[in-house]
């Protein structure tokens, strides 16, 4: 089991790489670079950035304990022919018209060069801030068998926890790890966080990246 709060995950103690997947949401150039979609919106890309090391790791450790690795990148058609009226009023609002930032046809929506994407890794592309929506990103993990989801990436407010919700509404088991999530926003950051543990864990269990190091280096023993 991983160490976490309010229970200790998963609930049941039976933690089967088999069955698991570290999600790594939207680590995309557009989030992390200086240059790109988030920036733009006058936010700091630099705590976004900071947990690059944690999540590493994470994968490292993911990909021995033979549990799948699932990135996810967000962005609109290069035509735009899947955005809405009013994501189109938002997007000019914003100041992006004439830009290709969030769009798939630019370098910005790439996962960053800095993030350990391996050749058997998952990358579930989408519009939305919630994996699930619009995508095959469930067929995917009801076709391998995945049950139980640890979550990093970023935004922690946005896409993190729309993403998080929407699987514990599906009856996935739900790790989010605190030091590997990210906004550009820290109140925002600390509150998606809390809220993860209220009512008893309703949107699944908190951990940080040394406890979940922790729990696979014991699984990896005891296999040994």
């Amino acid at each position: 089991m991983i160490s976490a709060r309010p229970f200790d995950f998963p609930y049941d103690g039976n933690l089967d790489p088999a069955r698991t997947a570290l999600i790594v949401i939207d680590l995309q150039d557009d989030f992390l670079s200086s240059t790109g979609y988030f920036a733009r919106q006058g936010y700091d890309p630099a705590p976004l950035r900071a947990i690059i090391p944690a999540v590493n790791r994470l994968i490292g450790a993911c990909r021995s304990a033979g549990i799948r690795v699932i990135h996810t990148r967000q962005g609109y058609r290069a035509d735009l022919a899947d955005m809405t009226p009013y994501e189109k009023w938002r997007r000019q609002r914003s100041g992006l018209d004439g830009t290709t930032a969030l769009l798939r046809s630019s370098p910005g929506f790439q996962i960053s060069a800095d993030i350990d994407v391996g050749p058997e890794d998952i990358i579930v592309d989408k519009t939305c801030n919630g994996a699930f929506t619009y995508t095959d990103f469930e067929h995917v993990l009801r076709a391998q068998g995945i049950t139980h989801l640890l979550f990093s990436g970023c935004t922690t407010d946005v896409c993190v926890h729309t993403t998080l919700r929407e699987a514990c509404d599906r009856n996935f088991q739900c790790l989010t790890i605190s030091d590997a999530c990210a906004s550009g926003d820290q109140y925002a950051h600390e509150a998606a966080l809390h809220m993860v543990t209220v009512e008893n864990g309703i949107f699944g269990a908190l951990t940080d990246s040394a406890a979940v190091l922790e729990g696979l280096g014991r699984l990896e023993r005891a296999k040994a």
